[in-house]
């Protein structure tokens, strides 16, 4: 990939800017390989994660009941500081005549992920992008992470954890679906 001068010459600056030599042997290279880095953590700007979603199965056996897929993990940047959010994420969803591939639950969050981001939004983002497309009973979405902004810089917090939830359709409606889906998911 080639890195654009000015990109490269912005690394340089904030190099300089902390006191370092951006000349130095160390970090000769590193403003391109910060750039490189830059883009494919954004990589979500060029990817539409609803496509992740546009194949689905009907033939289930007659399955209808809650599908979830537990414990993803994911790496996010906050876009207050462009510090890292790393993190969990459990989703789920009360198919009504079709399924997908578990596979394409992660891929759409790791699609909204893989931009700057605030865990409310990424949360929300995904239940709509599952709402919107496969048009379930019901969607649930619970992230758990850990900001990079709070724990390496400012209140210096180590170890604390965000939760975040979006439930949507049967699991915001009806009692008993919102307690088995949060219980299964751990919560």
């Amino acid at each position: 990939m080639v890195v654009p001068d000015h990109v490269a010459e912005a690394v340089r600056t904030l190099i300089e800017w902390t006191g370092d030599d951006p000349a130095r042997e160390g970090l000769r290279d590193t403003p391109k390989r910060v750039a490189r880095a830059w883009k494919e953590y954004c990589s979500g700007y060029a990817d539409d994660p609803a496509i992740h979603l546009a194949r689905t199965f009907e033939e289930v056996g007659g399955y209808d009941e809650l599908v979830l897929l537990k414990d993803i993990p994911f790496q996010s940047h906050c876009e207050h500081h462009m510090a890292p959010i790393t993190g969990k994420a459990s989703i789920a969803y009360m198919p009504r005549d079709r399924v997908v591939g578990i596979s394409k639950l992660a891929r759409v969050l790791n699609g909204y992920a893989r931009r700057l981001q605030v865990q409310e939004r990424l949360t929300a983002e995904v239940a709509r992008c599952i709402w919107d497309n496969l048009h379930p009973h019901g969607v649930a979405v619970v992230i758990d992470a850990q900001h990079g902004c709070m724990t390496g810089r400012g209140v210096r917090t180590p170890g604390v954890g965000m939760v975040t939830s979006r439930l949507l359709g049967c699991f915001l409606d009806d009692q008993r679906s919102r307690k088995e889906v949060l219980s299964l998911m751990g919560y």
